[in-house]
């Protein structure tokens, strides 16, 4: 209950901070118009946000009869798990590229997706796939989902609005011309502050209850580790241009570029690696550069 009066209160500052541009770019009828985009967002994000995502990313719908050796089982194993979860099973697809990432979306569990990159698919075993896999339908279960799409739409709104104050100047609340590049500059990283707070805290989250969904916390140990290298050293292009979208991926897809870490969406994956850890065998330990790693082996899960 806590967590979610956070949130709501996070996702309201974020509003507000859109409705506080258009004040300094239109006063109070840049206000009211601004708040009327607001809320014209919300409700589009809530019935298309993840239609728009699954669009961006190019992702393609799989099922258990269809696609490689790796693709079904990656579907067969999505099914399993939310059957464990006892929740609706979600629709599963696949993006083509190289970076190791997967995310949920969805307004809801019965009418969710979860997606995973080629890269993931190719680098991680059965088990590791399954770790991973919980903790997406763990953000589902949590409807954590609705909250980071929803989030991620608005803040891209706020991005795009305050490039505008260039092109406009501002008005006379907004200080002219060094008031617009301020709003430029400014309303962005404060959207991306409230980001960070959103999602860190529900990632961990969803660590801890994707692992009891699994049953083997090392499982999304091992993956984070293997994913967190991977993300390092392999671009996304896509959520390169769309950076609003990187707060949905488990883990954060701009981290081959080098990003400040004062704005990742993510808590440091070490951090989660060792609370993960923490739950499962005493005395292991899991680098995030993916050494000394004892859960290597493909071991079979109960998925067959």
């Amino acid at each position: 209950m806590l967590n979610s009066v956070r949130t709501a209160m996070l996702l309201a500052a974020l509003t507000a901070l859109f409705m506080g541009v258009g004040y300094l770019l239109g006063g109070g009828a840049g206000m009211a118009i601004a708040f009327v985009f607001a809320a014209g967002t919300n409700f589009w994000a809530y019935w298309n946000s993840d239609k728009m995502v699954l669009r961006m990313y190019k992702a393609q719908e799989v099922d258990e009869n269809h696609g490689s050796g790796a693709v079904r089982r990656y579907a067969q194993i999505v099914r399993a798990l939310a059957h464990n979860a006892n929740m609706p099973q979600p629709r599963v697809y696949v993006i083509e590229n190289q970076q190791p990432n997967a995310f949920a979306t969805g307004r809801n569990p019965e009418n969710a997706a979860v997606a995973a990159t080629t890269g993931l698919l190719s680098i991680l075993n059965e088990n590791e796939i399954a770790g991973v896999m919980a903790h997406e339908l763990a953000h589902v279960k949590n409807r954590d989902t609705l909250t980071m799409t929803v989030t991620a739409t608005i803040a891209g709104a706020i991005t795009m609005l305050a490039n505008f104050a260039l092109f406009f100047g501002g008005n006379r609340n907004g200080g002219g011309l060094i008031g617009a590049l301020a709003i430029m500059i400014l309303a962005p990283m404060a959207a991306a502050l409230v980001q960070m707070a959103i999602s860190r805290g529900r990632e961990y989250e969803a660590d801890k209850m994707g692992a009891e969904i699994c049953g083997h916390p090392e499982w999304l140990a091992s993956a984070l580790a293997k994913i967190s290298n991977g993300a390092a050293r392999i671009p996304n292009e896509t959520a390169e241009r769309h950076p609003e979208t990187g707060q949905l991926m488990i883990i954060n897809p701009l981290a081959g570029r080098g990003r400040d870490n004062l704005f990742s969406t993510h808590p440091a994956t070490q951090n989660r690696i060792d609370r993960l850890m923490a739950m499962g065998p005493a005395g292991v330990r899991l680098d995030a550069d993916g050494s000394s790693n004892p859960f290597e082996a493909p071991r079979r899960g109960p998925w067959g």
